[in-house]
């Protein structure tokens, strides 16, 4: 109903571009010009509330984004153009080293602290298994986070996530015997290197990857 909705609307109520990205039921979308933007989402509502739907009150906001937002809010007294949340990732207007417009991604604050505390916990029980097998098992785990979120400029966010898987395995050795609690950093932290795989951007550039010949 949305894709079929949003291209029909587009093709005949737009003047300026129009863009849908959707995963599921979770969905994002681009306007050219604000006021179409805030007729669009008017449509959309009765549209949705014809079928027993509704967007969700909490997520569901208009805010101005892209390449001229920070220079317009800058004009008109406000702050730093807003950011959003779509798939994981807090997306945010920013620039490159050589001055230009981009958008940048950054895993979600909240979902990383849950996704630790899931990891926490799976360690706990996993109290008497062998170093090697809790490495094995943390191997993949942040192997499988890295994949995902290895996009350019989270590179911060990969690293505060290896340190912190880190941390908790530390922690949950240690607890667990004498032997852990009376070994060094340095030990530990051979631990870290040998079983984590390293904290790196694994994806290219949106362009980049989108690029056809």
């Amino acid at each position: 109903m949305l894709d079929l909705w949003v291209t029909h609307w587009g093709k005949h109520r737009a003047q300026g571009d129009v863009i849908v990205v959707r995963y599921g039921d979770d969905f994002v979308m681009g306007f050219q010009h604000r006021l179409e933007a805030q007729r669009c989402l008017q449509g959309l509502k009765e549209r949705l509330g014809k079928f027993g739907l509704e967007l969700h009150p909490e997520k569901t906001r208009l805010i101005e984004f892209g390449r001229f937002a920070a220079e317009r809010r800058s004009e008109a007294g406000l702050g730093k153009p807003e950011t959003f949340s779509f798939l994981g990732f807090t997306h945010y207007c920013a620039k490159t080293r050589k001055g230009a417009f981009t958008i940048k991604r950054q895993s979600m604050a909240k979902r990383m602290r849950a996704k630790l505390l899931e990891i926490k916990a799976q360690l706990q029980r996993q109290m008497h298994s062998t170093v090697a097998e809790m490495g094995a098992w943390l191997r993949s785990v942040v192997r499988g986070w890295l994949n995902y979120h290895g996009v350019p400029g989270n590179s911060p966010s990969l690293g505060r996530f290896r340190n912190e898987v880190g941390r908790i395995w530390v922690g949950v050795l240690r607890r667990r015997s004498q032997k852990f609690r009376r070994r060094r950093w340095q030990y530990m932290a051979r631990l870290i290197r040998y079983w984590l795989p390293p904290a790196r951007i694994l994806h290219p550039y949106p362009n980049e990857r989108l690029a056809v010949t």
